[in-house]
């Protein structure tokens, strides 16, 4: 690589660990620009599967004041997050992925869809209050599951996704939920890790360029969102999510 390419990689790590942090959809930043230096895609998604790991994780450094009392709940989803993630890397590595490529951008513009009417959907699935406690669990362990298999196939707008489905069952802030769903997001980037170090095609040389700058902006992505209102944050998270599915559709169809 020469110094542009290494110049990209760090601005494009730097920016998204924040957008990871704040709303999700960072590896739209990091993906096109490992392709930018020449990576075959297959090799591109799963170096930048590794490289943002590192963000994930300092965004829930970022973002432990808004975790405090979750603990119990990270328990108890964790292992259909674990589970979904090892599935979702067996998908990419074993299967074509055309199909998925044309599904991927509905589910994202779904989930953008789903945290911006999330009021009126509430009125129709009822409020998590008056959700009951065992429905709303499956229900959790369900979207966890889901969620992580897509996390560990390809991972854009990931955040998205968890946040507008936690949204629907939690009765907690929107800012513990997006700290609930940094977690998330960091269990299915330490599956993926291991998964594709060994079995995915990795470029070493541009993970370890990106992965430092990811940490950065993870971090510092995380504690501008604490300070964010929920109804900003709400409104970011739904424009990141609307522009990473367009974006991801244009390129299914052409």
């Amino acid at each position: 690589m020469d110094l542009p390419h290494v110049l990209l990689l760090i601005v494009a790590g730097l920016a998204a660990g924040a957008v990871n942090a704040i709303a999700g959809g960072g590896s739209l930043i990091t993906f096109p620009s490992l392709i930018a230096i020449g990576l075959p895609s297959v090799d591109a998604n799963v170096t930048n599967s590794i490289a943002v790991f590192p963000g994930y994780a300092s965004s829930v450094a970022g973002s432990r004041a808004d975790l405090a009392g979750q603990g119990r709940r990270i328990r108890l989803i964790l292992p259909a997050c674990l589970v979904g993630s090892a599935a979702g890397c067996a998908l990419l590595l074993l299967t074509p992925a055309k199909a998925f490529e044309i599904i991927v951008p509905f589910l994202v513009l779904g989930a953008s869809a789903t945290l911006a009417f999330q009021d009126r959907l509430r009125g129709l699935v009822g409020h998590p209050r008056t959700l009951r406690p065992r429905r709303a669990a499956v229900t959790l362990q369900i979207m966890v599951f889901v969620g992580a298999v897509y996390g560990g196939y390809f991972g854009a707008a990931l955040g998205v996704m968890y946040v507008a489905a936690l949204a629907l069952v939690l009765d907690e802030p929107i800012n513990r939920i997006n700290a609930l769903k940094n977690a998330l997001s960091a269990a299915v980037g330490l599956v993926t890790v291991f998964v594709f170090a060994v079995f995915g095609p990795v470029h070493w040389g541009a993970a370890l360029l990106l992965a430092p700058a990811t940490v950065v902006g993870g971090y510092a992505g995380a504690r501008l969102a604490r300070r964010m209102p929920a109804r900003v944050l709400k409104f970011v998270i739904v424009a990141f999510g609307t522009i990473i599915g367009l974006v991801l559709l244009y390129r299914a169809i052409t």
